[in-house]
């Protein structure tokens, strides 16, 4: 089971049915918010909207709210009556209930203190395909008020957060997606963040404008030099022989070849956006 609809995607409230195919069209996929976009009093308008404005379910995941909670299963009832079949879980901490949402490809988003500690055991459950971690919930939930220093790098905490559910989601096959950077204007930041993802082994990251996809893409995207280096190191090794040989005054070995089979991969996959 695999999660194969980034790099970039782009959440959209579910209470703004006029924004959904805008926001399909601008990004790799759309998650369709009914969970923190979505004011209280809205949320049962938001599932009719849902329900009676569909999107390609191949293109689009659902955020629903947390397990256990009544409008989750409000969440859960209206979805049953479209054919979206990829949902976000918001706080997700509970392997088994997450296991138990049969028919649904689950996204779980770990970003309670709980969450993060219990990501090993989430990415386990054999219908989550994919988990995300959140900066700002996590911060909230240990009390404190920023998951960001002043010089807009993540705190300690929110860092070993990221690693952690990185780690959990790589260990047992899953698709890491990186949280969000809720400073829209800093295109520069948040492409650093998105380098550092690519480089760390994230297969997508989340965003919140329009303007934002641009970046990721560019930044989830091999450069054409990167493609090429990848393609010589590749057929240099099937021409040495051996498991180990020297290029370019390099010592290349199993993990630098997998590194180069992963940007063929991803320059692939951008091709075919």
């Amino acid at each position: 089971m695999t999660f194969s609809m980034g790099p970039a995607l782009l959440f959209c409230p579910a209470d703004r049915p006029e924004r959904y195919a805008k926001a399909a069209d601008r990004a790799d996929a759309v998650i369709l918010d009914l969970e923190d976009a979505v004011a209280p009093k809205d949320k049962a308008a938001a599932r009719g909207h849902l329900i009676g404005n569909p999107q390609d379910p191949g293109r689009a995941i659902v955020r629903i709210n947390p397990l256990g909670t009544a409008d989750a299963d409000a969440d859960l009832a209206a979805l049953k009556q479209t054919q979206y079949r990829t949902i976000m879980v918001a706080k997700a901490e509970d392997a088994s209930a997450l296991s138990a949402l049969d028919g649904f490809d689950v996204v779980a988003l770990c970003e309670t203190a709980r969450g993060v500690l219990e990501a090993a055991r989430i990415a386990t459950a054999p219908n989550v395909v994919a988990l995300m971690w959140g900066a700002e919930d996590l911060v909230a939930s240990l009390g404190g008020s920023s998951s960001r220093t002043d010089d807009g790098g993540y705190r300690a905490v929110a860092a070993h957060a990221r690693s952690g559910v990185l780690l959990a989601a790589g260990a047992f096959g899953k698709t890491a997606i990186d949280a969000v950077h809720v400073n829209i204007p800093d295109l520069d930041g948040l492409a650093a963040e998105a380098r550092d993802a690519v480089a760390s082994g994230f297969g997508a990251t989340a965003c919140i404008h329009p303007g934002q996809v641009a970046v990721i893409r560019d930044a989830y995207t091999p450069a054409p030099e990167e493609v090429a280096l990848a393609r010589e190191l590749l057929a240099a090794a099937a021409a040495s022989g051996s498991g180990v040989f020297a290029y370019n005054g390099k010592m290349i070995d199993g993990p630098i070849l997998k590194h180069a089979r992963q940007t063929l991969r991803r320059a692939g996959l951008a091709q075919q956006k």
